[in-house]
């Protein structure tokens, strides 16, 4: 036997091709369906929790030594790596930095900063051991109920493609690999192995797999993973048309594509596919696989396809490499990073200002001053949520209260309600349920609130906080309960409001939350509204940084929100969650059909009828009115822009603008370039965005010109009837603005049209 090793070639000192050859059937089916599948007894969709390198990692690939193959780890990861801060007999602890959800990261615009946080990141990853993190996730923001929204960027393909590449830009500098998901379509948590997104080819072009290809083109991910759901009809997973004719040979993509964690059905169909890996691995996978192979429906040289690509992908990892976990990451200085990241992202919503008793604010509510003494309302206010829940969870080993971070700004807490609140906490933890498989949280109602309380908190203190926390995870989509305030939220913003502004003292509503709520119907009532997203561990004290003064909010709206949930044209195909059961979602998770009888037919078929007209597309094209606008924000300065010029260099468009900060204090501001098309050829969105970019901190005063650069190609619509991208020949208006409904100055531009990309016509509704 010992022979017989040193005579079979060893991956890296022979080709890989001798290598492939000299693994028997077995190896190779085991290199490519996973680790899992020594002992996995279950096969439902869930989190993965699969390997023994990684105490809490998603998933592992199989060793073959006599090969010279090692095993590799990969690990959930949208907000930090998501791996167990405990192992048995141990003493030290793995904790990871719950860096802010991706959302968050989206309303920074900062490219930089997202990169920088993908650096941080991915340092963990690597020194914990690590070799691939699943993430970052590039879907689109279609409706706002969708359970897992807090992991994705925005509502628009562009913004969401050029996050998801500084994400991958900043983990991989680590020289560990990222897994770009879910490919593709793949918009809701309910029923999300067995739904079918009903979607026509230009949608699913322009809106749909743009971020994906804007991504892999820019940052080039070591993998990418596809989704759950089905694609008119198809599994993604099992799909060529998607794998291969698009990823590899449209786009060009090189490396490896795996499956999501019991993803796909058709297991030998996933490995024809080009769906090279299987996670995280089932003897059912093993059996399914080898039985085609030995049937001759699965060729040979599929198989070795996929391993070929597998083995390619174990050379570039740190673990092929030798590296070593160290499990020395500096979690202190990943803090500071996660801090000043959650504090861009959050974005003002209003900031009025307010007669006071005895003077008027000689500025708006928002900064506070340091000296003021807060009666803070809501139970998050005592209990901040750091994230969302199931594999965008992470092991912190903190989350700053904002309590704490109040006070060490030097504000005052009214003790007589935070005593009410710790012992309303304690005493309805219980109310409080979560999924254990998943993780998903329903939190505890609001602690009722008296008129007396309030008035007396409103003698007692300068000003009120109102927090407002919700909760969502991987698994479920929210309710309409959760989209809407629940009546004890309402009624405490109402009875606060109330008694402040009758003592003249502001009311400021802080939003802790993982998406898009109704606003439309209460934003009167406070005088000032933070959104606060889900900032990670550091998210309350990055809100205190933006309260006080000491951060001028620079975030900005990734999405539309809208007036009410009606005026959403997905509302109208999106799965109807309310009626759904814990039954139903136990069904849904173990692949079993649901009864559906007056029930939305998202469940099972999600058609996608709005088309492009996702987001600020329908609203600003209809005229429809919004809450807050796509790219919305407000700030502590005033922003001047001026000097715009348009230019064209070869196949691009360059647009410069200058940016003046014409007001009192230091601040940041985002340039956003929307362009309207001709639209004489085919139907065309009012604009789009087609680029943008943030300045750096501005002092007032202070001037910065910054440069937008269009490639003419990016400019095209895709014909159906052609398979192509064509640019139309016309006059181009090109806006410059501070949000999509807020356009500062036009600039036109005439172009000449022609057939810019010829494609392959792929997965036709």
């Amino acid at each position: 036997m010992a022979g017989q090793a040193q005579e079979a070639p060893q991956l890296g000192q022979t080709t890989i091709d001798e290598v492939t050859r000299a693994m028997t059937t077995d190896e190779k089916v085991n290199l490519i369906i996973g680790f899992g599948s020594t002992f996995t007894t279950n096969y439902s969709a869930a989190i993965g929790n699969s390997g023994d390198l990684v105490p809490g990692a998603a998933g592992q690939t199989n060793a073959i030594p006599r090969l010279g193959i090692p095993a590799t780890v990969l690990a959930d990861g949208p907000a930090g790596l998501r791996i167990n801060a405990t192992r048995r007999d141990d003493q030290r602890t793995y904790y990871c930095t719950h860096f802010p959800v991706e959302t968050l990261l989206g309303c920074t615009w900062n490219r930089e900063l997202v990169e920088q946080v993908g650096r941080a990141m991915g340092d963990e990853v690597r020194r914990y051991g690590v070799d691939v993190v699943l993430a970052p996730a590039a879907n689109i923001q279609r409706n706002p109920l969708c359970g897992r929204n807090f992991e994705y960027y925005s509502e628009d393909p562009l913004l969401s493609g050029e996050m998801a590449a500084a994400m991958i830009s900043g983990l991989q500098q680590n020289g560990i690999g990222t897994s770009l998901k879910h490919f593709v379509a793949n918009n809701q948590e309910t029923n999300r192995t067995g739904s079918n997104s009903i979607v026509d080819e230009r949608t699913l072009r322009e809106i749909y797999l743009k971020p994906f290809e804007i991504a892999i083109r820019k940052s080039r991910p070591w993998t990418v993973m596809t989704s759950y759901n089905k694609l008119n009809g198809t599994y993604t997973a099992e799909s060529e048309e998607l794998l291969t004719d698009l990823l590899r040979r449209e786009w060009g993509y090189e490396g490896l594509v795996t499956s999501d964690w019991y993803g796909g059905r058709n297991f030998p169909q996933m490995v024809l596919a080009g769906n090279d890996m299987i996670q995280p691995g089932h003897p059912m996978q093993v059996k399914a696989v080898k039985a085609a192979i030995e049937q001759g429906t699965l060729p040979m040289e599929a198989v070795d396809r996929n391993v070929r690509r597998i083995l390619q992908y174990i050379m570039k990892t740190p673990r092929y490499q030798g590296y070593k976990a160290t499990n020395d990451p500096d979690l202190k200085a990943h803090a500071e990073v996660a801090r000043e990241a959650a504090a861009e992202g959050m974005v003002l919503l209003k900031n009025e200002k307010l007669e006071m008793r005895n003077e008027k604010w000689a500025a708006p509510t928002l900064p506070l001053r340091t000296s003021s003494s807060i009666a803070l309302f809501g139970r998050t206010s005592y209990d901040f949520l750091a994230g969302g829940t199931g594999s965008g969870n992470v092991n912190h080993a903190y989350v700053v209260s904002l309590t704490e971070a109040l006070k060490n700004a030097g504000l005052t807490i009214n003790p007589t309600l935070a005593d009410s609140y710790t012992r309303y906490l304690a005493e309805k933890k219980g109310e409080q349920k979560e999924d254990g498989f998943l993780g998903t949280v329903t939190l505890m109602p609001e602690m009722p609130l008296t008129a007396e309380q309030a008035r007396q908190a409103a003698e007692r203190n300068a000003v009120a906080i109102v927090t407002i926390g919700k909760s969502a995870g991987e698994g479920r989509d929210r309710t309409h309960d959760e989209y809407y305030l629940t009546d004890g939220e309402r009624q405490m913003i109402e009875t606060v409001c109330t008694a402040f502004h009758k003592a003249k003292k502001p009311v400021v509503v802080i939003l802790n939350i993982p998406g898009v709520i109704e606003t439309a119907s209460w934003k009167h009532l406070p005088d000032a509204i933070l959104l606060a997203w889900m900032g990670g561990q550091e998210g309350a004290a990055a809100v205190v940084d933006v309260l006080t003064g000491k951060v001028s909010p620079s975030g900005r709206l990734t999405q539309t929100w809208p007036v009410d949930y009606a005026d959403i044209p997905s509302s109208k195909t999106f799965p109807d969650v309310d009626c759904l059961t814990a039954d139903d979602y136990a069904k849904f998770l173990r692949h079993l059909p649901v009864d559906t009888v007056g029930r939305s037919t998202g469940i099972y078929d999600s058609y996608y009828n709005e088309g492009i007209y996702v987001g600020y597309r329908h609203f600003d094209t209809s005229g429809q009115a919004v809450s807050y606008p796509f790219g919305y924000g407000l700030s502590y300065t005033t922003f001047e822009m001026r000097n715009e010029k348009a230019e064209t260099r070869g196949d691009s468009i360059v647009v410069s603008v200058t940016v003046k900060n014409t007001g009192k204090m230091a601040g940041k501001e985002v340039v956003q370039l929307y362009v309207s098309a001709p639209g004489k050829d085919m139907d065309k969105p009012t604009k789009e965005l087609r680029a943008f970019e943030k300045t750096s901190t501005l002092q007032p005063g202070e001037s910065e010109t910054v440069s937008l650069q269009v490639a003419k190609r990016d400019l095209s619509s895709y014909d159906t009837t052609r398979h192509a991208w064509v640019l139309e020949s016309g006059t181009y208006q090109l806006h410059i603005a501070a949000n999509s409904q807020d356009v500062r100055s036009t600039l036109p531009v005439t172009i000449e049209g022609r057939l810019t990309e010829q494609c392959l016509p792929i997965l036709q509704r």
